[in-house]
């Protein structure tokens, strides 16, 4: 660590430079100073400078080289000169060999361990050590490359081999016993791990393991999209489906009809540190095999706010007003797959305070939430959606959180819940905000009723993030600026204020990097619509209700629709215009 003298010394060298706000430079000082740490890691957390940039300053202050290593390709008889476990405890990695000198990237330059790990490595390689100082980004990257997924594989798949000849081998009154014997060694867990643990590190949100008549197909799913990623043996298809099994506590000797289950994965990160994941596990028998769908729910990764989802402006007030409201039903509106769950998150994130008593009925909980009481729906117990709901309402409750409304009967306890003094949010399946009230209607809620409990209808769809690091500027096609200027012709000028439709229009995409993997994009983000009820909504469902009326009051209340929200998020350079048009069925 750097001592206190050096603390000092970092801060005067990068007030010198002038490259920060002497006001921040001060705060983390002190911070630094009061506890005894790394000033360039305090200002790379207070995020006040980015994390290779602070390093390369930090190189320079230190006298050391700096490399990034995040796009740096490393031979493997360069790699071997450190063991793996040593190279992820000691965070030194070597990047370069040249005759008997060995450049080493190392994250903490001044740590005693390390220093005296590199010397132990240089007498006993007999070799030229060359000290470089690499980022902590970079570090992981460049770690992976001491094994790929397939080499993972292979070794795995070659202990497998073996065992799965002796199963086929085995007398039929045996099998069930030899599958199980099987998925106790260690050869199907590992492959079992390795198809979770890229998944994560590759920020996929669901892995589809699926039999076909000649082999075994593991897909993952990416920012809405699969991609096909391995293709296994099919031999090892039941011992594969039985071990995850096994994982969610399922019954293995069940393979004629669907199972769902759940268990948790704990991903090491190097060193001592470890990631936590929950998978939520489906399995369906299909004429080949049983197909296994696993959904990743991170629950180390923090909830997003309303603005990082993609709810901005005029949208943003709305749902702010209303939140604070002290009863009523919010209502988050899409189909499956739209990011309902996780804006509900973000929203009860907002509401979960001291002062009150958050209580939330899930089938499944997704992510954990404290401070607030979350329930696990048992439909196979008789514990509904409906049941729980009345259960709850006992439990002197402010704010509810039904995970989604099905039918009539929690319909009518949700409103009953809304028109005595409880704050409810849950999820309805409709295409759109302006459908909810008929949706409501449809279910048997008088629409009396649903003028008095609504407060506000979201309406949701997910696009594709442009990457911010390929993100280029393209022209429209003149077909697609008729379109924009059409669908933005009664945008409320105030909404669009930073675009002029009178000058020619500019989109953007991303023409693929290694920070995307080739694809443009990164991540995803919400288009939203948001219907509130007003006094004059009010009037148009207790008096005739069509959805020509209730868009009419929408386009009174100034309501950005969810292709116009797309379109601006496209001219803002957040998402491509095609994707706007695939998430809005155009």
């Amino acid at each position: 660590m750097i001592n206190e003298i050096d603390i000092g010394k970092a801060h005067d060298f990068l007030d010198k430079k002038k490259l920060m706000d002497k006001k921040d430079l001060a705060e983390a000082y002190k911070l630094a100073k009061s506890a005894n740490r790394d000033f360039f890691n305090v200002l790379v957390e207070g995020k006040k400078i980015e994390e290779e940039a602070a390093v390369k300053l930090k190189a320079e202050f230190l006298n050391i080289p700096y490399i990034n290593l995040k796009d740096y390709p490393i031979e493997k008889t360069v790699l071997q000169e450190v063991p793996e476990k040593a190279a992820l405890f000691y965070k030194i990695i070597p990047f370069e060999k040249k005759g008997n000198e060995v450049k080493f990237a190392v994250v903490d330059p001044m740590n005693i361990e390390t220093i005296d790990a590199r010397k132990f490595i240089s007498a006993r390689r007999e070799i030229v050590a060359k000290t470089f100082l690499v980022s902590h980004g970079g570090f992981n990257v460049a770690a992976k490359q001491y094994k790929t997924l397939s080499d993972e594989l292979a070794a795995a798949l070659e202990g497998v081999d073996k065992k799965i000849e002796e199963k086929e081998k085995a007398d039929e009154s045996k099998q069930d016993e030899e599958v199980s014997k099987i998925v106790e060694e260690a050869p199907v867990s590992k492959i079992v791990d390795i198809i979770i643990s890229h998944a994560v590190e590759g920020r996929a949100s669901d892995i589809h393991i699926e039999p076909t008549q000649s082999e075994l197909r593991v897909r993952y799913r990416l920012d809405g999209v699969l991609h096909d990623s391995l293709v296994l043996p099919k031999k090892i298809s039941a011992a594969v489906v039985s071990r995850i099994k096994i994982l969610s506590d399922l019954k293995i000797d069940e393979t004629r009809k669907p199972q769902d289950g759940r268990f948790r994965f704990n991903l090491s990160e190097g060193g001592d540190s470890q990631k936590s994941v929950d998978l939520r596990i489906s399995t369906l028998p299909t004429v080949n095999g049983e197909k296994v769908v696993m959904r990743i729910l991170d629950t180390s990764s923090d909830i997003s706010s309303l603005e990082n989802l993609g709810i901005w402006g005029r949208d943003l007030k709305v749902v702010n007003d209303n939140i604070n409201k002290p009863f009523g039903i919010i209502l988050i509106t899409g189909p499956t797959g739209s990011g309902k769950s996780t804006t509900l998150y973000a929203l009860l994130k907002m509401l979960n305070e001291e002062g009150v008593n958050i209580i939330t009925l899930e089938d499944p909980v997704e992510y954990y939430l404290e401070g607030v009481n979350q329930s696990q729906i048992h439909a196979e117990i008789g514990y509904s959606f409906a049941s729980g709901l009345r259960s709850i309402l006992r439990q002197d409750p402010d704010i509810i959180m039904v995970g989604e409304i099905r039918d009539k009967e929690t319909a009518e306890l949700a409103t009953h819940a809304a028109l005595t003094g409880h704050l409810v949010l849950s999820t309805l399946h409709t295409n759109n905000a302006i459908g909810v009230i008929p949706r409501l209607i449809d279910m048997g809620i008088e629409p009396f009723l649903i003028a008095s409990s609504l407060n506000v209808a979201i309406g949701q769809r997910l696009v594709r993030r442009i990457c911010k690091y390929c993100k280029e500027e393209i022209k429209p096609a003149k077909g697609i600026e008729e379109i924009i200027r059409k669908e933005l012709k009664e945008v409320p000028a105030d909404q669009i204020s930073d675009i002029d439709l009178k000058a020619p229009l500019k989109l953007y995409k991303g023409k693929g990097c290694k920070e995307c993997k080739k694809s443009g994009t990164t991540g995803r983000v919400g288009i939203y619509e948001v219907l509130s009820m007003t006094p004059e909504l009010e009037s148009t469902i207790s008096a005739k209700i069509t959805d020509i009326e209730i868009s009419k009051e929408a386009k009174r209340q100034g309501m950005v629709a969810m292709k116009q929200d797309g379109i601006i998020k496209a001219l803002r350079g957040v998402t491509t215009i095609e994707e706007v048009f695939r998430a809005t069925e155009d």
